[in-house]
């Protein structure tokens, strides 16, 4: 009876490359995320802009608003993005109001800026003939 010797596979030299491959681009995989976070957190804070120019010139149009335009602004932004809102209004002898919010851009990395966002709505004055007596 003859004893079959088992012949040892040579090793492979590709032994872990796949994982190092994999840590190699985690760092690239990471930066793309984070962009898209940060592409998404602009694009809501573009619509918080644009939410809070219209409150703010919606108040402001009021023959007697109960809050200013600018208050009103401020409050219609989520809670986590009212400091840095800065709301203006102008038109206070014309037929319309005009409204602008500028609210800062949050940044996924800290020490970063990415900007800020701004817009603008207008809305018709309230006739003092349509209020109440």
């Amino acid at each position: 009876m003859t004893a079959r010797t088992r012949r040892a596979r040579p090793r492979s030299r590709d032994r872990g490359s796949a994982s190092l491959e994999f840590l190699g681009m985690l760092p690239i995989l990471l930066l793309i995320a984070l962009a898209g976070v940060q592409l998404g957190l602009a694009a809501y804070t573009a619509a918080q802009a644009g939410t809070a120019a219209r409150a703010a010139a919606r108040m402001a149009a009021l023959h007697d608003p109960p809050v200013s335009g600018s208050v009103a602004g401020t409050q219609a932004v989520s809670s986590w993005l009212q400091d840095g809102t800065r709301i203006g209004t102008t038109g206070d002898s014309g037929d319309s109001v005009r409204a602008t919010a500028t609210v800062e851009i949050p940044s996924v990395l800290p020490g970063l800026s990415p900007g800020s966002v701004t817009r603008t709505a207008t809305m018709p004055r309230e006739d003092d003939e349509g209020a109440d007596e």
